[in-house]
């Protein structure tokens, strides 16, 4: 699945969370940790059968792991949801704030309920989930988290502005809560991707994805498996002295103007 074997289980016996992990980069997260030893939760909202399938894979390549329902933007429902993984696996020692929600539109399709869905899944749910676990990680001197931000976050977009606007959000939010956690050993780092091959790209005119790879240095689009590789790598102690980074995965795009 991956070059785990050159990091002898960087994440033996800690506990991951991975919201929005049924699919996509959220997976490929998922099955990154639990190869290298973590026991990973695999949070979803209504991709039951995918995050089945998800877990079947971490099983097969013999890790462990369960899957947990809920809604990020719902704190009682992520309350309920951290609930079920301290009592099943510990408390959550490794989060990755994945889940998110991308609607391609342009600023007169746009109305106050996809800004209300895009800011309420991508940055409202990644404070709730953030928030449940702190404390224990606060209390325990020891914690790891990655933001799912975006090249939007930092490249103005047209046709997602309430998307770019919330990723924008996760990027401060990420060095704010790491300047504040800092002295306790809790790091928070994210990782921005360009365009990388899921299911969330749907919705994308296909002229429109072309031209975006045309313009692309490494002129492809990345893959879910490569974000894991960045996301492990923040969450282990090879990247201890970093916290508040934003590391941008866009085959070089991210430096153009």
């Amino acid at each position: 699945m991956s070059d785990a074997h050159t990091h002898p289980k960087r994440f033996q016996d800690r506990v991951a969370l991975v919201t929005g992990g049924s699919r996509g980069i959220g997976r490929a997260c998922c099955l990154r940790l639990a190869e290298e030893g973590a026991r990973v939760a695999v949070s979803y909202l209504n991709g039951k059968e995918d995050a089945e399938e998800t877990l079947r894979q971490i099983e097969a390549a013999g890790g462990s792991g369960i899957i947990v329902q809920g809604d990020v933007s719902c704190s009682e429902q992520v309350d309920q949801m951290v609930g079920e993984v301290e009592s099943q696996l510990g408390e959550v020692e490794l989060l990755v704030n994945n889940s998110g929600v991308f609607i391609y539109q342009s600023h007169s399709e746009m109305d106050e309920d996809s800004w209300r869905q895009m800011l309420d899944v991508n940055l409202t749910g990644t404070y709730l989930v953030t928030w449940r676990v702190k404390e224990g990680m606060l209390k325990r001197k020891f914690g790891r988290i990655v933001n799912l931000s975006s090249l939007s976050g930092l490249q103005p977009r047209p046709m997602s502005i309430a998307y770019a606007v919330s990723k924008a959000g996760v990027i401060s939010f990420t060095q704010s809560t790491a300047i504040a956690w800092a002295a306790d050993n809790v790091r928070v780092n994210a990782v921005a991707p360009g365009l990388i091959e899921t299911e969330i790209l749907s919705g994308v005119n296909q002229d429109d994805l072309e031209k975006i790879i045309q313009a692309t240095p490494i002129p492809r689009m990345g893959e879910p498996a490569e974000v894991a590789s960045m996301v492990a790598f923040l969450l282990s102690e090879e990247s201890n002295f970093t916290t508040g980074q934003t590391l941008v995965l866009s085959g070089g795009r991210g430096m153009l103007p």
